[in-house]
Protein backbone atom coordinates (compact mmCIF):
# COMPACT_ATOMS: atom_id res chain seq x y z
CA UNK A 1 0.00 0.00 0.00
CA UNK A 2 1.36 3.37 -0.95
CA UNK A 3 1.89 5.99 1.74
CA UNK A 4 -0.79 8.30 0.34
CA UNK A 5 -3.36 5.49 0.32
CA UNK A 6 -2.35 4.54 3.85
CA UNK A 7 -2.84 8.13 5.07
CA UNK A 8 -6.26 8.40 3.37
CA UNK A 9 -7.67 5.45 5.32
CA UNK A 10 -9.41 6.05 8.63
CA UNK A 11 -7.09 5.19 11.48
CA UNK A 12 -8.51 2.92 14.19
CA UNK A 13 -9.25 4.42 17.56
CA UNK A 14 -6.49 2.42 19.24
CA UNK A 15 -3.92 4.14 17.02
CA UNK A 16 -5.34 7.67 16.71
CA UNK A 17 -6.39 7.94 20.38
CA UNK A 18 -2.95 7.20 21.87
CA UNK A 19 -1.30 9.50 19.33
CA UNK A 20 -3.55 12.35 20.46
CA UNK A 21 -2.93 11.40 24.09
CA UNK A 22 0.84 11.48 23.59
CA UNK A 23 0.57 15.22 22.92
CA UNK A 24 0.01 15.77 26.65
CA UNK A 25 3.29 14.29 27.97
CA UNK A 26 5.14 15.80 25.01
CA UNK A 27 3.91 19.30 25.89
CA UNK A 28 4.66 18.76 29.58
CA UNK A 29 8.17 17.52 28.83
CA UNK A 30 8.92 20.25 26.32
CA UNK A 31 8.09 23.13 28.61
CA UNK A 32 5.25 22.42 31.04
CA UNK A 33 2.67 23.62 28.51
CA UNK A 34 -1.08 23.04 28.68
CA UNK A 35 -2.91 21.72 25.66
CA UNK A 36 -6.00 23.60 24.57
CA UNK A 37 -7.37 25.38 21.55
CA UNK A 38 -9.83 27.88 22.98
CA UNK A 39 -7.13 29.85 24.81
CA UNK A 40 -5.54 30.69 21.47
CA UNK A 41 -8.45 33.04 20.70
CA UNK A 42 -7.58 35.00 23.85
CA UNK A 43 -3.93 35.17 22.75
CA UNK A 44 -4.94 36.40 19.29
CA UNK A 45 -7.17 39.08 20.83
CA UNK A 46 -4.41 40.11 23.25
CA UNK A 47 -1.97 40.42 20.36
CA UNK A 48 -4.33 42.30 18.05
CA UNK A 49 -6.39 44.53 20.36
CA UNK A 50 -4.47 47.62 21.41
CA UNK A 51 -7.21 48.66 23.86
CA UNK A 52 -6.43 48.44 27.54
CA UNK A 53 -8.92 45.71 28.34
CA UNK A 54 -7.68 44.06 31.56
CA UNK A 55 -8.60 40.52 30.37
CA UNK A 56 -6.21 40.90 27.44
CA UNK A 57 -3.39 42.61 29.36
CA UNK A 58 -0.87 39.83 29.98
CA UNK A 59 2.30 38.51 28.40
CA UNK A 60 0.71 36.76 25.42
CA UNK A 61 4.13 36.34 23.79
CA UNK A 62 4.99 33.68 26.35
CA UNK A 63 2.08 31.66 24.89
CA UNK A 64 3.10 32.22 21.26
CA UNK A 65 3.80 28.48 20.90
CA UNK A 66 0.03 27.96 21.17
CA UNK A 67 -0.52 30.19 18.13
CA UNK A 68 2.02 28.14 16.13
CA UNK A 69 0.23 25.00 17.29
CA UNK A 70 -3.12 26.34 16.03
CA UNK A 71 -1.52 27.50 12.78
CA UNK A 72 -0.16 23.95 12.37
CA UNK A 73 -3.65 22.52 12.88
CA UNK A 74 -5.02 24.93 10.26
CA UNK A 75 -2.23 24.11 7.80
CA UNK A 76 -2.68 20.38 8.43
CA UNK A 77 -6.39 20.68 7.80
CA UNK A 78 -5.83 22.56 4.55
CA UNK A 79 -3.25 20.04 3.33
CA UNK A 80 -5.48 17.14 4.29
CA UNK A 81 -8.48 18.64 2.50
CA UNK A 82 -6.36 19.28 -0.57
CA UNK A 83 -4.39 16.03 -0.84
CA UNK A 84 -5.90 13.39 1.45
CA UNK A 85 -9.63 13.97 1.24
CA UNK A 86 -11.81 10.94 0.63
CA UNK A 87 -14.17 11.84 -2.27
CA UNK A 88 -16.73 9.24 -1.16
CA UNK A 89 -19.83 10.50 0.67
CA UNK A 90 -19.83 10.24 4.46
CA UNK A 91 -20.93 6.78 5.54
CA UNK A 92 -24.14 6.93 7.57
CA UNK A 93 -25.91 3.95 9.14
CA UNK A 94 -29.08 3.18 7.12
CA UNK A 95 -31.34 3.53 10.18
CA UNK A 96 -29.89 6.98 10.96
CA UNK A 97 -30.09 7.97 7.28
CA UNK A 98 -33.79 7.08 7.27
CA UNK A 99 -34.36 9.17 10.43
CA UNK A 100 -32.41 12.12 8.99
CA UNK A 101 -34.34 11.89 5.71
CA UNK A 102 -37.46 12.64 7.77
CA UNK A 103 -35.84 16.01 8.61
CA UNK A 104 -34.87 16.67 5.00
CA UNK A 105 -31.20 15.73 5.42
CA UNK A 106 -30.13 13.51 2.54
CA UNK A 107 -26.84 15.01 1.28
CA UNK A 108 -23.76 13.32 2.82
CA UNK A 109 -21.12 14.66 0.46
CA UNK A 110 -19.59 16.83 3.24
CA UNK A 111 -18.87 16.29 6.93
CA UNK A 112 -21.39 18.99 7.80
CA UNK A 113 -24.71 18.41 6.02
CA UNK A 114 -25.31 21.16 3.49
CA UNK A 115 -29.05 20.55 3.93
CA UNK A 116 -28.98 22.36 7.29
CA UNK A 117 -25.74 24.38 7.27
CA UNK A 118 -25.99 26.83 4.38
CA UNK A 119 -26.41 30.57 3.87
CA UNK A 120 -30.09 30.43 2.96
CA UNK A 121 -30.94 28.46 6.14
CA UNK A 122 -29.08 31.00 8.28
CA UNK A 123 -32.09 33.32 8.13
CA UNK A 124 -34.63 30.70 9.18
CA UNK A 125 -35.61 29.85 12.75
CA UNK A 126 -33.92 26.46 12.45
CA UNK A 127 -30.76 27.98 10.97
CA UNK A 128 -30.60 30.73 13.60
CA UNK A 129 -30.98 28.21 16.41
CA UNK A 130 -28.38 25.83 14.99
CA UNK A 131 -25.75 28.27 13.77
CA UNK A 132 -26.11 31.50 15.77
CA UNK A 133 -27.59 30.40 19.10
CA UNK A 134 -25.61 27.15 19.02
CA UNK A 135 -22.37 28.98 18.26
CA UNK A 136 -23.01 31.49 21.03
CA UNK A 137 -23.72 28.72 23.55
CA UNK A 138 -20.55 26.85 22.61
CA UNK A 139 -18.51 30.04 23.02
CA UNK A 140 -20.21 30.96 26.29
CA UNK A 141 -19.83 27.44 27.64
CA UNK A 142 -16.16 27.36 26.73
CA UNK A 143 -15.52 30.64 28.51
CA UNK A 144 -17.66 29.68 31.51
CA UNK A 145 -15.92 26.30 31.86
CA UNK A 146 -12.48 27.85 31.48
CA UNK A 147 -11.67 25.78 28.43
CA UNK A 148 -13.01 23.70 25.60
CA UNK A 149 -13.45 19.95 25.22
CA UNK A 150 -9.89 19.38 24.07
CA UNK A 151 -8.40 21.27 26.99
CA UNK A 152 -10.55 19.59 29.62
CA UNK A 153 -11.01 16.09 28.18
CA UNK A 154 -7.46 15.58 26.91
CA UNK A 155 -5.21 17.75 29.06
CA UNK A 156 -7.30 18.20 32.19
CA UNK A 157 -8.28 14.55 32.64
CA UNK A 158 -4.77 13.30 31.96
CA UNK A 159 -3.43 15.56 34.70
CA UNK A 160 -6.22 14.45 37.08
CA UNK A 161 -7.91 17.84 37.44
CA UNK A 162 -11.28 17.66 39.19
CA UNK A 163 -12.81 20.64 37.29
CA UNK A 164 -11.96 18.94 34.00
CA UNK A 165 -13.73 15.77 35.09
CA UNK A 166 -16.84 17.80 35.98
CA UNK A 167 -16.61 19.72 32.70
CA UNK A 168 -16.17 16.55 30.62
CA UNK A 169 -19.11 14.81 32.31
CA UNK A 170 -21.18 17.94 31.71
CA UNK A 171 -20.16 18.00 28.03
CA UNK A 172 -21.23 14.37 27.66
CA UNK A 173 -24.58 14.84 29.44
CA UNK A 174 -25.27 18.00 27.43
CA UNK A 175 -24.39 16.19 24.21
CA UNK A 176 -26.76 13.31 24.96
CA UNK A 177 -29.60 15.68 25.85
CA UNK A 178 -28.96 17.79 22.76
CA UNK A 179 -28.72 14.87 20.35
CA UNK A 180 -31.74 12.98 21.68
CA UNK A 181 -34.16 15.66 22.90
CA UNK A 182 -33.39 19.14 21.62
CA UNK A 183 -31.91 18.54 18.15
CA UNK A 184 -34.89 16.51 16.86
CA UNK A 185 -37.19 19.34 17.93
CA UNK A 186 -35.02 21.95 16.17
CA UNK A 187 -34.71 19.86 13.00
CA UNK A 188 -38.49 19.53 12.92
CA UNK A 189 -38.90 23.31 12.55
Amino acid sequence: MKLLEFLQQPWPWYVAGPLIGLVVPLLLILGNRSFGISSSLRHICAACLPAGIPFFRYNWKSEAWNLFFVAGILLGGLLTAQFLADPAPVSVHPQLAAELAGYGITDYTHLVPADIMNWSDLFTVRGLLLMVVGGFLVGFGTRYAGGCTSGHAIMGLSTLQWPSLVATISFMIGGFIMANLILPAILSL
